[in-house]
C-alpha cells in the first residue's frame, strides 16, 4: 500500500498530525516504537481502584537517579501503571558527568498522552517575541496571531476546561466550564490578589471534559466523573489523549494505518530530488529491518528522540545529520525548571469538607516582567498548586509529625510550585554516542544539559515569592524559602523537553521555518517539542497540538498544489 504521509510517534503531537492529515484525505502510516494499547481494555484504571494508594505507590528509593523511574513523575507513577513508563535499562541514554538529566518516556501507543497532567495553556504574544527582545536564542518565525486560530481549533476538539480570566499574559481560549476552587483557595485568592495587585490566581485550565459536546460524543467520549485515576488511563475518555480522541477521529476517515513495535532509526533521503523518501525501521520484537516510503514525513517521536533520528540520518549530502546544515539539530535543549514546593498550613475551616476529587489545581500566571518589573532575572515563571486537607505537609514545616486541628482530622494546607522558563542555550544539546548502541543497533543519545545562572536566580526568587504569597494568604508553618529555592529540579524532571530542532527565520541558525517545515528538506515536518524556539513558562502540550494541526494542513495544501 502506498502512503502519502508517515507520522513517526503516536503521542500528543503525532496523534494530531495523523488526524489532520487523514481528514484532508491523505493516506497516513503512523509508526509507534512501543506496543499496542487498546483504549479502555488495556488501562490499569480498574486495577488501581482495587489497590490502596500506599500499596500501589512505587517506593521512593526506586525513583532515584540510578533507577528508570524518577520523582518528576511521582504524581503519575504506580505499580499498577508501570507499563506506561519506559525503562532506562531497556532504552538507555548517556549523560555528561556532573550534569544529570531525567529523560522520562512512555513507549506505547498514545505515549505520554495517557499519563500527562493535562494542564493546557496558550503561549502569550510576548512569548513569541522574548527571544528577539532580550537576545537569547533566535526570533520565532511566527507570532501569536498566526497560532491563535489553531489554538481555537484544538481546544474545541480536545475539550479544555477553564474560566475566562482576561489576563494579558495568559490568553483565554475556547473553554468548557471551569472546575471550582474550594473555599480555602477562594480565601487565598482574595488575600493574595489584594496583597499583590499585579498577580492573579485562577483555576487551572485542563484538557478535561467538564461538559460533553457533540464533537466529543461522536468519538464516544464521556464527561469526567472525577474518579482521580487519570494517570492509569481513562476508559471514559474524560480527558484528552491520542487513544480517546485523535486516533478514533483519524480512523473514522479510513485513511489511517497504525503499526506498533516499529522503531524508526533514520529518515531516508534522495539527494537527486532534495526530498525525504521514507524511514528506516527496526521491529522491536524480531529486530528485522524495513523501509517505508511516503511523500511527506512528520517526525513526532518527542524532542530528544526526534533529534536522535535526524542525527542518525547522515549521508554525503547531510554529513552532520538530516536537515542539520545549521548545526542546530540537538542544540538548545530546554525543559522547565522548578524548585522545592513551598507549603504552609492554613488555619481554620475545620468544618469544611475537602472533596479532593478535582482533576486540576490552581494556577498563578507569570507576572515577572509583565505586571512587575525590575527582576534580577530574565523571563519568568508561573505557579501551580492548590489547597486541601489531604495534602502531605513536610515535617520541618509542621514541626515534626503531621498535626491535627482542634476539630479533628488533618489540617488544611496549601502548596505552590513554580514552573520557570528555561533560556535556549546552544551548549545544552543532544548528540549520539560513537561507541554505544541500543539493542536495536541505534546509537544511544548523549544528553549534555544544565540550568544556567538565570534559572537558579529565578527559582530562588520564585521560592521567596511563593512564601510571601502563602503568608499573605494566612498560612503558617510555611516551608523556609531560602532552602527550597536552592533545590532546583535537574533538566528533564519537569517532562517538558523541547527545542532540539527549533523554528526560525534564517536557515543558518534554525532547522525549521514558520510552518514547522525543514529548511533543507521541504517534505519533512517536525511538530513535537523539538520545534519550540523558546520554552515560555506555560505547560507546552497545547502549543504542540496547535503547531501540529497548522503544519499538517499546510503540508496537505502543498501536496494538493503539487509543491511537494
Amino acid at each position: 500500500m502506498g502512503f502519502d504521509a508517515i507520522v513517526v510517534g503516536s503521542g500528543i503531537s503525532g496523534g494530531w498530525a495523523a488526524k489532520e492529515l487523514c481528514e484532508r484525505g491523505l493516506k497516513v502510516l503512523m509508526l509507534e516504537r512501543g506496543p499496542h494499547i487498546e483504549h479502555g481494555a488495556d488501562y490499569s484504571h480498574d486495577l488501581a481502584a482495587q489497590l490502596r494508594r500506599r500499596e500501589d505507590q512505587v517506593p521512593v528509593d526506586e525513583r532515584e537517579l540510578h533507577h528508570p523511574y524518577y520523582p518528576g513523575v511521582s504524581y503519575a507513577l504506580f505499580n499498577s501503571n508501570r507499563k506506561f513508563w519506559a525503562s532506562d535499562h531497556d532504552h538507555p541514554y548517556e549523560t555528561v558527568p556532573g550534569k544529570p538529566y531525567r529523560w522520562i518516556r512512555g513507549y506505547h501507543l498514545g505515549g505520554r498522552s495517557i499519563t500527562w497532567w493535562r494542564q493546557s495553556y496558550r503561549l502569550a504574544p510576548q512569548d513569541f517575541e522574548s527571544n528577539l527582545k532580550d537576545g537569547h536564542g533566535v526570533d520565532w518565525p511566527i507570532r501569536y496571531e498566526d497560532l491563535a486560530p489553531w489554538y481555537d481549533h484544538v481546544e474545541a476538539f480536545a475539550g479544555v476546561s477553564g474560566d475566562y480570566d482576561e489576563i494579558e499574559q495568559l490568553p483565554d481560549g475556547d473553554f468548557l466550564p471551569p472546575y471550582p476552587m474550594n473555599v480555602v483557595e477562594e480565601a487565598a485568592k482574595a488575600a493574595i490578589e489584594q496583597a499583590f495587585p499585579g498577580r492573579r490566581m485562577i483555576i487551572g485550565r485542563a484538557a478535561q471534559l467538564s461538559r460533553v459536546t457533540k464533537v466529543h460524543q461522536d468519538l464516544g467520549r464521556g464527561r469526567c466523573e472525577q474518579r482521580m485515576r487519570c494517570v492509569h488511563g481513562c476508559p471514559l475518555g474524560g480527558y484528552f489523549s491520542t487513544l480517546a480522541a485523535t486516533l478514533p477521529a483519524a480512523r473514522k476517515t479510513g485513511n489511517l494505518t497504525v503499526m506498533t513495535d516499529t522503531i524508526v532509526t533514520a529518515v531516508e533521503y534522495d539527494p537527486a530530488t532534495g526530498r525525504a523518501t521514507g524511514v528506516r525501521t527496526v521491529d522491536r520484537l524480531t529486530k528485522a529491518g524495513q523501509v517505508f516510503e511516503a511523500k511527506i514525513i512528520f517526525l513526532n517521536a518527542s524532542t530528544i528522540a526526534t533529534a536522535a533520528i535526524l542525527l542518525n540520518s547522515r549521508s554525503d549530502a547531510h554529513p552532520r545529520g538530516l536537515a542539520n546544515g545549521s548545526d542546530q539539530v540537538g542544540r538548545n535543549l530546554m525543559d522547565h525548571v522548578s524548585c522545592e514546593s513551598i507549603t504552609g498550613r492554613y488555619p481554620g475551616f475545620n468544618d469544611v469538607h475537602d472533596p479532593a476529587d478535582r482533576p486540576t489545581g490552581i494556577y498563578i500566571p507569570r507576572y515577572a516582567q509583565i505586571t512587575e518589573q525590575e527582576k534580577p532575572y530574565l523571563r519568568g515563571f508561573g505557579m501551580q498548586g492548590g489547597a486541601g486537607r489531604t495534602r502531605r505537609i513536610e515535617a520541618r514545616a509542621m514541626g515534626g509529625a503531621e498535626r491535627e486541628e482542634a476539630g479533628g482530622g488533618k489540617p488544611w494546607s496549601m502548596a505552590l510550585t513554580p514552573f520557570g522558563e528555561v533560556l535556549p542555550y546552544a551548549e545544552n544539546r543532544v548528540t549520539l554516542s560513537s561507541k554505544r548502541t541500543d539493542q536495536w543497533g541505534a546509537p544511544v543519545p548523549v544528553i549534555d544539559a544544565a540550568h544556567g545562572r538565570n534559572e537558579q536566580v529565578m527559582m530562588r526568587e520564585a521560592a521567596r515569592d511563593a512564601y510571601e504569597m502563602l503568608k499573605a494568604a494566612g498560612c503558617v508553618d510555611i516551608t523556609p524559602w531560602e532552602a527550597a529555592g536552592e533545590k532546583i529540579t535537574p533538566p528533564g524532571d519537569r517532562i517538558h523537553e523541547m527545542g532540539t530542532a527549533r523554528m526560525g527565520r534564517d536557515p543558518k541558525t534554525s532547522v525549521l521555518n514558520g510552518w514547522s517545515q525543514a529548511h533543507e528538506v521541504p517534505n519533512l515536518f517536525i511538530t513535537d517539542g523539538a520545534a519550540m524556539t523558546s520554552s515560555a513558562s506555560m505547560n507546552p502540550s497545547l502549543t504542540y497540538m496547535a503547531l501540529s494541526a497548522r503544519a499538517a494542513n499546510h503540508a496537505a495544501d502543498l501536496l494538493r498544489d503539487g509543491a511537494l
